[in-house]
């Protein structure tokens, strides 16, 4: 697959694909299951540690623009789902070693899912999204177009990871090795968040939530060229800072923040062991 096929469908649109671009199509999408093609990937050379592959992005786009709506409904009465064809639901079997278990869970077609990752029920995986091998999905979680989730993270239950298809160069979303990241918390726009950080119960993280580290006495927030980035072994929660326009101050008004109130312990490791148990 060359990434110049990808970037001339995607800048020069056909009024109709032909089997030889539908090909190279299926080739792309090949590498997005296999994880050989990703969004975005480690890059030591950069200063946030990854890169975007702005390109497979476009490809990812491509495949919305050549895909027909089909049925694809199990029972077209009682349960009707209709979606690209270049789309359907991932192919999943027990050599995958993934577990899937009962429940209303969909992994769309164009995705990476390592070998171990455990998926409870009801989830959602969208296409272009990395997820690596021990990773937990829980109920409700939402894993974004493009999110890349490293090595035995747990995703717990109502977290959602957002998605980023455009613009097409922007960052994703990105979780490292060995994340935690609590129940009903958001993660949005391109933040990064760097190994063994735990993210605390419904905390929110996107370009606009600055973010308060209490241990290094520092302030982290995204630049107009840089995400957001949350240290290794990062300990944040949901927190508030007051306003400090008059009105704000009078009427006792504060504002969303997230705090890093430490970093990760052995206390903390033994409060998050227990998920091991499940995988």
């Amino acid at each position: 697959m060359q990434p110049q096929e990808i970037e001339y469908l995607f800048h020069n649109p056909p009024s109709h694909y032909t089997e030889e671009q539908r090909r190279i199509f299926d080739s792309f999408k090949q590498g997005l299951n296999a994880g050989t093609i990703r969004a975005a990937e480690p890059d030591p050379t950069s200063p946030t540690g990854w890169r975007v592959n702005a390109w497979v992005k476009k490809g990812i786009l491509v495949g919305f623009r050549m895909g027909k709506n089909v049925d694809m409904s199990v029972d077209r009465v009682g349960l009707p789902f209709i979606d690209k064809d270049t789309y359907p639901v991932k192919a999943i079997t027990t050599a995958s070693q993934i577990r899937v278990v009962p429940g209303g869970s969909s992994i769309r077609d164009g995705s990476y899912v390592g070998s171990g990752v455990t998926c409870m029920p009801p989830m959602f995986i969208n296409v272009g999204a990395y997820v690596a091998d021990g990773t937990m999905v829980d109920s409700h979680a939402l894993v974004g177009s493009c999110a890349q989730i490293g090595r035995n993270c747990h995703i717990s239950a109502g977290a959602q990871i957002g998605g980023v298809l455009e613009p097409v160069g922007a960052m994703p979303v990105i979780i490292e090795d060995e994340v935690m990241v609590g129940g009903n918390s958001g993660v949005y726009e391109g933040t990064i968040i760097k190994r063994r950080a735990v993210i605390g119960t419904g905390t929110i993280l996107n370009q606009s939530t600055p973010v308060y580290d209490l241990v290094a006495g520092a302030i982290y927030t995204a630049k107009d060229d840089q995400p957001l980035v949350i240290p290794e072994e990062a300990v944040v929660v949901p927190g508030c800072r007051s306003i400090s326009h008059p009105a704000g101050r009078n009427w006792g008004l504060s504002l969303y923040a997230a705090v890093i109130v430490k970093y990760r312990d052995a206390k903390t490791d033994a409060r998050i062991q227990t998920e091991d148990l499940f995988r």
